[in-house]
């Protein structure tokens, strides 16, 4: 692999660079969390080939929203459940600016 590959994937966030350890460290929290949120569906982290959990940025950014509601004293599983709905809610809030804005393109017609 060439170094510039590798470099290639410190950007990518969905590259899953980072152990369940060294997650926990970076999120404030415990594995027991991760485990929890990856039982409860929340994210499905990626395994290598020794069957260690591995996280993306992009998970961590996940995890990280789900960290502050239950700090919140939401329950894990309901904490999950609003993350998702969350992402789902801005996905389609994305998808209806795309249509939006697609429509508001004016059209060119030509007479005859």
């Amino acid at each position: 692999m060439s170094a510039e590959s590798s470099l290639d994937r410190l950007d990518d966030e969905d590259y899953p660079a980072y152990t369940m350890g060294r997650a926990a460290e970076i999120l404030g929290t415990t594995p027991a969390f991760l485990r929890a949120i990856g039982e409860a569906r929340l994210i499905t982290p990626l395994r290598s080939e020794g069957g260690h959990r591995r996280y993306s940025r992009y998970q961590l950014k996940i995890a990280a929203r789900a960290r502050e509601l239950v700090d919140q004293g939401t329950p894990v599983e309901a904490a999950c459940r609003i993350v998702i709905l969350e992402d789902q809610l801005e996905e389609a809030q994305r998808l209806n600016e795309e249509l939006r804005n697609s429509h508001a393109t004016p059209h060119h017609t030509t007479d005859a």
